[in-house]
């Protein structure tokens, strides 16, 4: 169709460069030199596993699709929205529905300005690090800790110092005077499952106060307790204004949504406020209004109160067997909150370790290593094992073909 299609006269060859500089071994373009950093989960896609017992993922077959379905078309209809850009912060119902429910269920003492809506926390952390840490600023994380939030200080050029903890939670003892952050979770620790102790809160913020430092309190699932009474944060125990409390709702309702926030210093407000412009603008709006309305209509509390419910017979049965049948091989870490367990295993063996869950995977069940949680390797031997995608009934199975797997290694 047409006079055809044909070739410029003044087309020629391009020559590749000889420079290396921002190419890859193909002479293409290559990330920038230092640049090491590679997707945490390339299998995100993967097929279901029946036996699953992977970390940090909640039951997508709770969340209610229909009510959801019903706030997102009521958003949908003309006039709910101008169709214009909205405000980096947030909308403003949405912050103000997030400041009364961490009021509400954790204690934070906040209003609608201090919230910034994010896409989920792990870019709060991306904003956070991006108005505070300066390439080669010392940052500390927990030892071990959670991965993605160490790449992303790292990506900003930030030098990572590891600090190790005990039951008490974080030895603050350790921490490097250099330090400009220190990234904790000090509700459940990630992925111990310990909870820092009000002596070791209290010292945290007087390190921070006391070396013009800021603290990442992440409380990325304590809406699940099933046992002890809830801790104050570290955000109710500030007086300085050091703390910026990042919160999540992918643990509660689903990861793919990509909602999260971060609880501000007044301080830190427009910095903030620029850096989520700078990103992306804003969060989606039609999916920032159904959540406003979910929240203020009281489906939030419910749902949790629901899924709880569901997950608390799939813990017990988790912590029943690593503490019973599976205790001659595994120690137990105490955890009174989230979807994950820790256990350690007691003959240390980190190559063992790799080697059961390379046998357990065999038979059909994904457990996760605890090295795997170490930036300096090896690290303490164990696994953590989620239940929060697990059905009640598998568990036990999932369980035994573990157990197998353990004593096929450990004999």
């Amino acid at each position: 169709v047409g006079a055809g299609t044909f070739v410029s006269a003044a087309a020629a060859t391009v020559s590749p460069s000889s420079e290396p500089t921002g190419r890859d071994a193909d002479g293409g373009l290559g990330p920038r030199p230092g640049w090491s950093f590679v997707p945490w989960r390339p299998d995100a896609q993967r097929p279901p596993v029946r036996f699953d017992f992977q970390v940090g993922v909640p039951d997508a077959r709770l969340f209610p699709y229909d009510t959801w379905r019903r706030l997102v078309g009521h958003e949908l209809r003309p006039g709910r929205t101008d169709g214009f850009y909205a405000h980096p912060a947030g909308l403003a119902d949405l912050r103000a529905a997030i400041a009364r429910y961490v009021g509400f269920a954790r204690g934070v003492r906040a209003d609608a300005d201090d919230v910034v809506v994010t896409s989920g926390a792990q870019q709060a952390l991306d904003l956070l690090a991006r108005v505070l840490v300066a390439p080669g600023d010392v940052i500390a994380v927990e030892e071990p800790g959670y991965p993605p939030a160490c790449d992303v200080f790292g990506a900003h050029g930030a030098q990572l110092v590891g600090v190790p903890g005990d039951d008490d939670g974080l030895d603050v003892s350790r921490l490097p005077d250099s330090a400009r952050l220190v990234y904790v979770t000090p509700s459940h620790q990630f992925p111990l499952g310990t909870a820092m102790s009000l002596a070791r809160r209290s010292a945290l913020l007087a390190w921070a106060a006391a070396h013009d430092a800021a603290v990442v309190e992440d409380d990325y699932d304590s809406e699940y307790r099933f046992a002890d009474r809830p801790l104050e944060p570290l955000h109710g125990l500030d007086v300085h204004g050091r703390v910026v409390y990042v919160g999540t709702f992918s643990k509660t309702l689903l990861p793919s949504l990509r909602i999260g926030y971060a609880v501000v210093p007044p301080a830190l407000r427009s910095a903030m406020h620029a850096a989520k412009q700078l990103a992306d603008g804003h969060s989606p709006v039609t999916t920032q209004a159904a959540l406003a309305r979910f929240m203020d209509e009281g489906l939030l509390a419910r749902h949790i109160r629901r899924t709880a419910r569901v997950y608390a017979p799939r813990r017990a049965a988790v912590v029943a067997a690593l503490g019973d049948e599976l205790a001659d091989h595994l120690r137990l870490l105490p955890s009174a909150a989230g979807l994950h367990v820790c256990a350690l295993l007691r003959s240390g063996d980190a190559g063992a370790a790799d080697e059961v869950v390379a046998a357990a995977a065999a038979s059909g069940v994904t457990v996760e290593p605890l090295a795997a949680y170490y930036r300096e390797p090896p690290g303490r031997a164990g696994f953590v094992l989620g239940y929060g995608v697990i059905d009640t009934a598998d568990v036990p199975e999932g369980l035994r073909r573990f157990g197998a797997a353990l004593r096929a290694v450990l004999g």
